[in-house]
């Protein structure tokens, strides 16, 4: 199974209010990238680490694609930059973020694809991605530390808001 986490707290000119703007991404996902197989329930969550930009929403988006994981990758970057993301400083509050979370429970180390890393190397710290994760996937384990999902949600830091929209 192929995980992308889609996410964003800002609207855009072009593409209106976030909620529409992930929604078109989705279809510009599915029709160009790769074909969406499920999509969990959307999550509103605080910004993590805490501050004080506009909350999130957040999915996970289960996928099927004949593309390796890096291409895949580059191809959701280039979705993110049509829908005008702009990479400004760590955890800056954007329009729309598209991460890669678990491909195929493939183990990719961050040298040895352009930076690829695989599982996504943060997942385990946040609700607004093991939450949905386990609408999709509630037997998944991780690949590298062999925690189950619930495992891992029942390890998160208490402060983080995230609720089921």
């Amino acid at each position: 199974m192929i995980f992308i986490g889609i996410g964003g707290n800002l609207p855009s000119k072009l593409f209106g209010a976030t909620p529409d703007v992930l929604q078109k991404a989705l279809h510009a996902i599915d029709s160009k990238i790769c074909r969406v197989v499920r999509c969990s329930p959307w999550y509103k969550s605080a910004p993590v680490p805490l501050t004080r930009q506009p909350d999130y929403l957040n999915a996970v988006v289960e996928v099927s694609t004949n593309l390796p994981a890096n291409e895949l990758l580059s191809q959701l970057h280039k979705v993110e930059n049509q829908f005008g993301r702009v990479r400004s400083t760590t955890n800056a509050s954007r329009i729309i973020d598209l991460d890669l979370i678990s491909y195929r429970n493939q183990v990719i180390e961050p040298k040895e694809k352009n930076g690829l890393c695989l599982p996504h190397p943060r997942l385990c710290e946040r609700a607004f991605v093991l939450l949905p994760l386990f609408d999709l996937a509630p037997n998944w384990v991780h690949p590298v530390n062999a925690k189950t999902i619930l495992n891992l949600i029942n390890g998160l830091p208490k402060n983080q808001r995230c609720e089921r929209v």
